[in-house]
């Protein structure tokens, strides 16, 4: 029996030979985001002041004031959000459930005035801190992506995005940003 024949030296070959090659096999994998848990929408419990600025045409924004009250519900499982401008006599609500089995969130939007979700849930999760939600769609024939996102999330304050990409997530045009401020 040679020496690289013996069982415990094979499998030390074996393991070397996995770590050569692991960084080129993880290089070439694409990386798949941790599943989406219950609670991460926790940080969204609470009384809000929002200031919205929506993009009216290009370099010309529209800023107004908001409110919002959200409750974590069903063990952290889904999230319900109460959004008031009353400036815009508007009103609507945000829900937000979590898809255990497929590990993602989905996000309903429905505005007060129709009474009814407006689609089938915008799916996402967070990766790092940063909750992405994300519809594919097409334009004129070629696909678009929208993009709600929310981010520099701390104890007192948030910050949601909307925006728009067209060359497949390279770049955002965010047409709508909303910073949340805790009502102490």
């Amino acid at each position: 029996m040679t020496d690289a024949s013996k069982p415990g030296r094979r499998a030390v070959l074996k393991s070397a030979a996995g770590l050569a090659v692991a960084p080129a096999l993880l290089a070439a994998a694409p990386m798949q985001a941790p599943p989406a848990r219950a609670g991460e929408f926790d940080f969204l419990s609470g009384e809000w002041r929002i200031s919205h600025r929506r993009l009216k045409a290009p370099g010309e924004w529209d800023a107004f004031e908001g409110e919002a009250t959200c409750w974590s519900i069903l063990g952290g499982t889904a999230s319900v959000e109460e959004l008031r401008i009353p400036a815009r006599d508007f009103s609507g609500m945000g829900l937000r459930t979590l898809d255990a089995a497929n590990g993602v969130w989905l996000d309903f939007w429905m505005n007060a005035k129709v009474g009814v979700p407006g689609s089938t849930g915008t799916p996402g999760r967070f990766v790092d801190g940063v909750g992405d939600f994300d519809t594919n769609e097409t334009e004129d024939g070629k696909p678009v992506t929208y993009r709600g996102s929310w981010d520099r999330i701390t104890p007192t304050s948030c910050r949601w995005r909307q925006g728009v990409s067209r060359d497949g997530g390279q770049t955002w045009d965010w047409n709508w940003v909303m910073e949340w401020t805790r009502v102490a």
